[in-house]
């Protein structure tokens, strides 16, 4: 099967052993779209706060995200194929900086991993993703600790965070964002933290 990713150059390009090569995309709005719209419209993203967008609208989301210095996106691709997405941002530029004390060395991350295809098993997909994503932003980007914020009802999340490693932080409400360009309802978040100490030793 061809690549249809190949031509796009990475930010990073890790082997995971028994798993696969997982390569990180930045994002293309414009060509990711419609794959992105697919993902965030089904039930299983309820979480995401993408259902009931147009393609269109999701476009113009990650375009407008591409503006920005502070937050990033990011296509994950394993052998060839669309995996998940990938946001990262500066906890002070997001709403999660105003519930917690953020620390020097602190990046925020959203992981959204794609549907699996009908039928299909996935043994060790989130994990072979998690240890990608995991080395590229804490060794990769140069930083001490991720923060994650799912939402308190997002109970698979919150246990998939856990069996990487991360630690339960508080329960928070991130407040509502109202600005031209985006809109967030209130949100009750669960906070996780994973260390470059705990991810990699030493």
């Amino acid at each position: 099967m061809s690549d249809p990713y190949a031509s796009r150059p990475a930010v990073h390009e890790q082997t995971v052993g028994g798993f696969g090569t997982v390569r990180v995309l930045p994002l293309d709005p414009a060509a990711d779209a419609p794959l992105l719209h697919r993902w965030v419209s089904e039930e299983r993203a309820v979480f995401w706060g993408m259902n009931g967008l147009t393609e269109q609208q999701v476009r113009e989301i990650y375009a407008h995200m591409e503006t920005l210095d502070t937050h990033h996106a990011y296509l994950l691709v394993k052998d060839g194929e669309a995996a998940g997405l990938l946001q990262t941002y500066e906890p002070e530029a997001d709403r999660v900086g105003e519930c917690y004390p953020v620390e020097p060395g602190d990046i925020g991350m959203h992981l959204l991993l794609a549907p699996p295809q009908p039928g299909g098993s996935r043994s060790g997909w989130t994990a072979g993703l998690a240890a990608a994503v995991s080395t590229y932003v804490l060794l990769g980007l140069d930083r001490r600790r991720i923060v994650v914020d799912p939402d308190v009802a997002n109970e698979k999340a919150i246990a998939r965070f856990a069996r990487q490693g991360f630690t339960t932080g508080p329960r928070v409400v991130l407040p509502e964002v109202d600005l031209p360009d985006v809109y967030l309802p209130e949100k009750r978040a669960q906070l996780a933290f994973l260390t470059r100490e705990v991810a990699f030793g030493g």
